[in-house]
C-alpha cells in the first residue's frame, strides 16, 4: 500500500505537449489508492481530452468557473477545490503558467484554484531547452519555491523541438516516486525499523495434524500497516493466516512453526528499533512428530508435549537499545499476570486484552486493550483493531522519541 492511499490529489494540467503523460499519471495515483480530481487550462484540452481524464479519475474534470455549454450550470468553486485537496500537483507546468503563478496572475480557473490552495503544491516544469534556461523561468522557479511550493525537476532528453537537453517533464513513475518520498520524509517513524509478529504458530503432530490456536493475525497486520503509514520500514513475520497483504512497504515473512518465527525474529532483531510481538505463539509442541498420519485405531491418543521456544523472553535477554513490546491475553488476574510478564521478559510495555471483555481477543475486528508500563497503566475503550493499532503505534513513537 502506498503512502498515497486515501490521499486527495488535485492535478492541474496546463497546455504543453507533455500533457499526454498525465493519463498515465492519473492511473498511477488511482492505483496507489488516491482520489484524483483534475483541473485543466483551456489550452490543455488541445493535448488531452477531459473525457480521458474523467474516465481514468472517475471524477468530473474542471476547466472553467461554469459549464460553457450550459449557462444555467452551477458555478465551480475554486476555493472549495483548493481546500479539498491534501496536495496539488501542476504537471506539466509551462513557462507561461509558472510566470503567472509567481506573480499571482489569476486569469483562468486553474490559477484561481492554485491561489486558493491551502495544501502543499508540487509543480513539474515542462518546456523547451532555451525556455527552461531563460533567466525569467529560473526566477519563477526561485519565487515559487520561496513561497513553499515543491519543484519536481525536469529531466533531460529529446524535446518536442528536436533539441536535446533539460526541460522534459519528469516521467509519471518518477513523479509518483518523488511525491511519495516527499510525503514520507516528515512522518514520525521515517528511518525507523519495526518488526512485528502476527497470527498463530502451528506445531505438527503428524503430516496432516497440528496444535494451534484461533488467532486470525488481524491485530498484527493492522499494526504493520499503521507503522508503515507512519514511515517505518516494516518486517511482518506472520504465522498461518487467511489474511492477504499487498503492500510494497512491508516485508512479509511467512512462517509456520514457533521455531521458524524464533529464527526470523532473531535474524532481524539486532537492526530493529522496535519489536512488537503480537503473534499468539503456541506454548507447547509434540515431543515426537509422527512421520506418517496417525491412524484412528484407539479410543484415545496420548501426546507428550514439550515447551516451544519463548521468543519474547529470548529477545528481552539480548535487547540493548531496542524497544520491546509484548501482548498478554488473559482470562483471570489479568493485570497481575501482565505485570509479571512485563518484568520477566524485560519489556518496555505490554498490551493486555482480556477474554472477559466482549469484543476483545481472537478473530473479531475489534479489541479492548490496556497498555501497561512498569509504573503506569493506560486503559482504552472497545475500538476497531485499526484504531487500536493507531493507539499502540502512537505509544511506540513516543518511546522512540523519548
Amino acid at each position: 500500500m502506498s503512502v498515497l492511499n486515501g490521499k486527495k490529489i488535485l492535478l492541474g494540467i496546463t497546455g504543453g505537449i507533455a500533457a499526454y503523460k498525465t493519463a498515465g499519471l492519473v492511473r498511477l495515483f488511482v492505483k496507489a489508492g488516491a482520489e484524483v480530481k483534475v483541473v485543466m487550462t483551456p489550452a490543455a484540452k488541445e493535448f488531452i481530452t477531459p473525457l480521458t481524464l474523467s474516465t481514468l479519475s472517475k471524477n468530473e474534470v474542471f476547466s472553467s468557473f461554469t459549464n460553457e455549454e450550459d449557462e444555467n450550470e452551477k458555478w465551480n468553486n475554486h476555493v472549495e477545490l483548493g481546500l479539498w485537496a491534501d496536495f496539488m500537483l501542476i504537471a506539466p507546468a509551462t513557462a507561461g503558467t509558472l510566470s503567472k503563478m509567481s506573480s499571482g496572475n489569476s486569469d483562468n480557473f486553474l490559477l484561481a484554484t492554485y491561489l486558493s490552495a491551502k495544501c502543499p503544491v508540487f509543480f513539474a516544469p515542462a518546456m523547451d531547452l532555451d525556455m527552461y534556461k531563460h533567466p525569467s523561468t529560473t526566477k519563477s522557479f526561485e519565487i515559487l519555491q520561496g513561497y513553499g511550493n515543491i519543484m519536481i525537476p525536469a529531466g533531460s532528453g529529446e524535446l518536442a523541438s528536436g533539441l536535446h537537453g533539460e526541460g522534459r517533464m519528469a516521467e509519471p513513475e518518477d513523479i509518483l516516486e518523488f511525491v511519495e518520498e516527499f510525503l514520507v520524509k516528515d512522518l514520525p517513524l521515517k528511518g525507523k525499523k519495526i518488526t512485528i509478529t502476527a497470527g498463530p504458530t502451528y506445531e505438527a503432530i503428524d503430516p496432516v495434524r497440528f496444535i494451534g490456536n484461533h488467532s486470525s493475525g488481524k491485530m498484527g497486520y493492522e499494526l504493520a500497516i499503521r507503522a508503515a503509514d507512519c514511515g517505518a520500514q516494516v518486517s511482518l513475520i506472520s504465522g498461518p493466516t487467511h489474511l492477504q497483504l499487498d503492500d510494497k512497504r512491508i516485508e512479509l515473512v511467512k512462517v509456520t512453526s514457533t521455531r521458524e518465527m524464533y529464527e526470523a525474529a532473531h535474524e532481524r532483531f539486532e537492526k530493529t528499533d522496535a519489536f512488537i510481538a503480537a503473534a499468539a505463539v503456541a506454548d507447547y509442541k509434540p515431543k515426537f512428530v509422527a512421520d506418517q498420519k496417525i491412524k484412528k485405531n484407539d479410543e484415545s491418543l496420548s501426546l507428550e508435549l514439550t515447551k516451544t521456544e519463548d521468543i519474547l523472553l529470548s529477545l528481552g535477554e539480548i535487547k540493548t537499545t531496542q524497544k520491546l513490546i509484548g501482548f498478554a491475553l488473559e482470562t483471570n488476574n489479568e493485570v497481575e499476570n501482565a505485570r509479571k510478564k512485563l518484568k520477566k521478559k524485560n519489556l518496555d510495555f505490554i498490551v493486555l486484552n482480556s477474554l472477559q471483555d466482549k469484543g476483545a481477543g481472537f478473530k473479531g475486528d475489534t479489541n479492548k486493550i490496556s497498555i501497561i508500563y512498569p509504573h503506569r497503566k493506560l486503559d482504552f475503550q472497545l475500538k476497531s483493531k485499526k484504531e487500536v493499532a493507531a493507539d499502540i503505534i502512537k505509544e511506540i513513537i513516543e518511546l522512540l522519541n523519548a
